[in-house]
C-alpha cells in the first residue's frame, strides 16, 4: 500500500540533490535547438524579456542555450521548468510572472492555444530519420498503390516526411503529408483553402475528400519492443482514427513497422469501459489539470452542467498534476475526470495506481449526454474544445422533457438498471444538502456528506469553550517518521 499511494519513508532521507548536467555538447546547440530561428522570433519583436521553457528531460541544456541567446540578442532570457500541469502546454502564467514578452517552447508540445495572448514559438526538435528504410517498411504494408494513405510523425520527426513523401510519390498516387499545427504568423493571408485542422496537425484535404478516407502511416515511437503504455500523442492518434482504416507505425531510426490496429482496439476497449464506470458513478472529481489552455474556464462550466443534469454530484479539484497519492485523499469520489490537454488527458497513468479511475472529458460527455452518437459512429475526441459550442462535434443536451432521458439503462459492469435521472437545469441552485420529500421527511442528497457520516473519524472537534486553559508546554521533537521520544525500530 505504501509504494502505490506514496514514496517510501526512506526516499526522502536518500535523495541526492544534484544540479542536472549537460546533455548536448556545445557544439551542437546551435542545431539542436534552432537557436537562429529563435535569434531572428526574437529580434522580429523587438522583445527585452524572453521566457525559456524546457521540460525536465532537458533542463540540463537550459542554462547554456539561455547564455547563448543573451550573448547573441542582448535580451534578458528567463528559464521556466518544472511546471504546475504538463510541459507540453506553453506556460503562459509562469511567463506572465516574469514579465516576459514572448516564450520559446522546447520539446514536445501539444500546440493547444494559450488562455492569453503572448507570442509564442516552439522548438520541436529533429530526431534522425531512416528515409531509405521508412519507405521500404511503407511499400511492404501499403501494396495497394491507389490506396488513399496520411503519412504522420512524432513532432521531432515532422521535418523529414515531405522528404519521405518524395521518395513514395512516384508509385503512390493517393498520398497526403501532415504538418504540426504551428500558430501562424499575425496578419499571414493566403488564398488556398484553410486545411483541416485536428489532432494537433494539419490535413492539406483536396475539395471533396475527408480524412476518414485515409489510411495512416506513423514515422516515430520507441526503438525497442513496445510496452503497455503508449505515447500520448500516438494514443490519441489512435482513438480518433476512423477505426475502419489501416494505421500502422514505424521506428524512425531502424525501421521497424507494426500494424497498431490492435493496440486500437484495446484503447477503445478500455475508454468504453471508463464510460461505463462513468455511468454507474454518484459522485465525479472534475480535475483542473491546466489554467494556460483557452477555454478551460468554459470547459469546466461545460462538464459541471453535464454532471449535474445527469444527476450526480461534481466537486472540483485543483491539484496540479494528479499522483496517485494526492487522488486516495478524495475516497468518497467514484471517478475522476482530468480537464487538460489532449496529451495531459492521455498522458501514461501507474498500472494500478489510482484508487479510481481517471477519464478524459469525451468519456464524461459519453456517459452523462444520452444525445451523445454511441461509440463507432463518432470519433475518440481528446480536446475539450471539441465538445464546447461552435465545434462541429458538439452536441447540447436534451430538454428536460425528451424522451432520451427516459431510456432504460442497464450498466454493464454490475447488471443493475441505472436508474433514470433527476434532470436538473443549470439555472437551478447549487442544491442545498437537504430536500423535501413529499411525506415532509427530509432526506440528504448529498453523496459526499453520506459518505462522510459513515466514516469512523470526520475530522477535529473544535469543541470552542470546552477546553481548559492551560500554559505552553514543549511537543514533541523530531521528524514524523522518528521522535525523539519514540524508540529505535
Amino acid at each position: 500500500m505504501e509504494s502505490t499511494f506514496s514514496s517510501p519513508a526512506e526516499a526522502s532521507l536518500q535523495r541526492e540533490a544534484a544540479t542536472a548536467g549537460l546533455l548536448t555538447p556545445l557544439a551542437d546547440l546551435d542545431r539542436m535547438y534552432e537557436l537562429e530561428r529563435v535569434v531572428g522570433f526574437v529580434r522580429d519583436l523587438g522583445c527585452q524579456r524572453v521566457a525559456l521553457q524546457f521540460p525536465d528531460q532537458l533542463l540540463g541544456d537550459a542554462g547554456s542555450v539561455a547564455t547563448r541567446l543573451e550573448e547573441i540578442t542582448g535580451s534578458k532570457m528567463f528559464i521556466l521548468g518544472d511546471t504546475a500541469y504538463g510541459s507540453c502546454c506553453v506556460d503562459v502564467l509562469g511567463a506572465e510572472q516574469a514579465g516576459a514578452q514572448a516564450l520559446v517552447h522546447f520539446g514536445p508540445a501539444c500546440l493547444s492555444p494559450p488562455a492569453r495572448p503572448l507570442p509564442v514559438t516552439f522548438v520541436l526538435g529533429q530526431r534522425s530519420v531512416a528515409l531509405e528504410l521508412c519507405a521500404k517498411a511503407f511499400e511492404a504494408l501499403n501494396l495497394d498503390p491507389t490506396a488513399p494513405m496520411v503519412l504522420l510523425s512524432e513532432p521531432a520527426c515532422a521535418h523529414a516526411l515531405e522528404a519521405l513523401a518524395t521518395l513514395l510519390r512516384p508509385r503512390y498516387l493517393d498520398l497526403l503529408v501532415s504538418s504540426p499545427a504551428l500558430p501562424l504568423p499575425t496578419g499571414c493571408l493566403t488564398s488556398e483553402p484553410e486545411p483541416l485542422e485536428r489532432f494537433g496537425r494539419r490535413f492539406p484535404l483536396a475539395p471533396g475528400r475527408c480524412l476518414e478516407e485515409y489510411g495512416a502511416f506513423y514515422v516515430g515511437g520507441s526503438k525497442g519492443s513496445p510496452g503497455p503504455d503508449l505515447d500520448p500523442d500516438l494514443s490519441r492518434l489512435l482513438l480518433g482514427w476512423a477505426p475502419g482504416r489501416p494505421f500502422s507505425s514505424c521506428c524512425p531510426e531502424t525501421g521497424q513497422c507494426q500494424d497498431e490496429s490492435v493496440r486500437a482496439g484495446r484503447l477503445r476497449a478500455r475508454r468504453q469501459y471508463l464510460v461505463e464506470r462513468a455511468r454507474d458513478a454518484r459522485v465525479v472529481g472534475l480535475l483542473a489539470g491546466t489554467l494556460g489552455v483557452a477555454r478551460y474556464r468554459e470547459a469546466l462550466a461545460h462538464l459541471r452542467n453535464l454532471t449535474q443534469a445527469a444527476g450526480k454530484r461534481s466537486y472540483v479539484l485543483a491539484l496540479g498534476r494528479p499522483t496517485p497519492a494526492k487522488l486516495a485523499n478524495f475516497p468518497e469520489v467514484d471517478v475522476f475526470v482530468l480537464l487538460a490537454c489532449p496529451l495531459g488527458a492521455l498522458a501514461p497513468q501507474p498500472s494500478s495506481g489510482f484508487f479510481q479511475p481517471v477519464l478524459a472529458p469525451c468519456e464524461l460527455e459519453a456517459a452523462c449526454n444520452p444525445a451523445w452518437p454511441p461509440p463507432g459512429l463518432a470519433p475518440h475526441l481528446t480536446h475539450y474544445a471539441d465538445l464546447l459550442p461552435g465545434s462541429p462535434f458538439h452536441v447540447p443536451l436534451p430538454p428536460p422533457n425528451s424522451e432520451l432521458w427516459d431510456t432504460p439503462d442497464v450498466s454493464l459492469i454490475t447488471g443493475e438498471v441505472r436508474p433514470a435521472p433527476a434532470w436538473k437545469s443549470s439555472n437551478a441552485p447549487e442544491c442545498s444538502a437537504l430536500t423535501p420529500r413529499p411525506q415532509l421527511e427530509l432526506a440528504e442528497s448529498s453523496p459526499a456528506a453520506l459518505f462522510l457520516s459513515s466514516r469512523s473519524w470526520q475530522g477535529l472537534e473544535p469543541r470552542l469553550g470546552q477546553t481548559p486553559v492551560t500554559g505552553a508546554v514543549r511537543g514533541r521533537q523530531g521528524i514524523a517518521i522518528a521522535y525523539e521520544d519514540e524508540g529505535s525500530s
